[in-house]
């Protein structure tokens, strides 16, 4: 797929990007090789092959996903300046 001087300007409008008239035939230029090389990919065989995250096989250790307060409001409200009733206590900002 081939990207015209006018689909650079287009675009780099749309991005709000500034480029100088003589750098759109070589910025067109670029994209057109990236495009062909996406083009390329989709030219390859997959049939059969497993999709996957990672080229190394990992396991990730998993947590039961289980709601709970984290039972760390003393240590978290350790670290602030002022605490009062269990909460981060704050100076009024608005009267």
């Amino acid at each position: 797929m081939a990207i015209d001087e006018n689909t650079v300007k287009r675009v780099a409008n749309l991005a709000r990007i500034s480029i100088e008239d003589t750098d759109v035939a070589p910025l067109a230029r670029e994209l057109s090789g990236v495009l062909g090389m996406i083009d390329q990919l989709a030219e390859v065989d997959v049939e059969g092959v497993e999709p996957m995250t990672s080229v190394t096989p990992m396991n990730s250790p998993l947590r039961k996903d289980v709601i709970n307060d984290g039972e760390k409001q003393d240590d978290v409200l350790s670290n602030a300046p002022l605490s009062r009733e269990g909460f981060f206590a704050v100076p009024k900002v608005v009267e």
